[in-house]
């Protein structure tokens, strides 16, 4: 079973690779949240993504306008499998 910060590290994790993938940095995700009206400072997304402490809306709303991929059971364990 994995622990909460586990899960925090997968968050963190498939945010950064999603972002990475696009060349985006937190400014340009700051930029690209509020096209959709979601007001969120670089800083602040950077210390929320380091934390893997997302609101699911919010996490819903990056991967969103990242055009993240599609993240599948399998994506997941992946990822949490890194940590083992």
């Amino acid at each position: 079973m994995k622990d909460r910060n586990q899960w925090r590290q997968a968050v963190q994790r498939i945010v950064r690779s999603e972002m990475s993938i696009r060349g985006v940095k937190y400014q340009g995700l700051s930029d690209r949240l509020a096209e959709i009206g979601i007001v969120q400072s670089a800083d602040n997304l950077r210390n929320k993504v380091n934390k893997g402490i997302l609101g699911a809306d919010l996490l819903l709303q990056i991967l969103f306008v990242l055009n993240a991929r599609a993240l599948s059971k399998e994506t997941i364990e992946a990822v949490l499998g890194e940590h083992d």
